[in-house]
């Protein structure tokens, strides 16, 4: 996951090189007198890092503009906290000070995707960040309007 302007420069970086680097390898298995399909099959590796690349560039460009996903499970909050980050337009340093811990930390826990973090935690740079965050149950509790009426009396 990119998740800095630095990361996001290398990327678009190495995605231009392995542009080059693939049409290369491309040319030189075709001169090979290999098929379509062998060609194909012989740069799927490539095609496919090529693509995940391309993939983490458009999720940073969606985060920086402020398009976050939805958060549908609270697995996924340290993908969505660090989103929320970028869109902000902060760097690790200054959600650093404006938690009060070092960059160190922030780096290391956003490399982690803040795993296992707590909810006071992920309160506190909610805050820090000053998102409004609400959730909201799409499955009821209770299976039934019956259960839902025994458990009301």
């Amino acid at each position: 996951m990119i998740r800095t302007d630095a990361e996001y420069r290398n990327a678009q970086e190495k995605l231009q090189q392995e542009r080059e680097t693939l049409q290369r390898q491309r040319e030189q298995l075709e001169e090979m007198d290999l098929s379509e399909e062998e060609v194909e099959r012989a740069l799927e590796p490539m095609i496919s890092f090529r693509n995940g690349l391309r993939e983490e560039i458009e999720t940073y460009e969606r985060m920086r503009r402020g398009d976050l996903s939805v958060l549908r499970d609270l697995q996924s909050i340290g993908r969505w906290l660090i989103g929320a980050r970028i869109a902000k337009g902060w760097s690790l340093s200054r959600l650093a000070d404006e938690l009060g811990v070092s960059v160190q930390q922030v780096s290391r826990d956003e490399q982690n995707e803040y795993h296992g973090i707590t909810a006071r935690r992920a309160q506190r740079i909610l805050d820090a960040l000053g998102v409004r965050f609400r959730l909201e149950v799409e499955e009821p509790i209770l299976e039934d309007e019956e259960s839902r009426e025994t458990a009301a009396t």
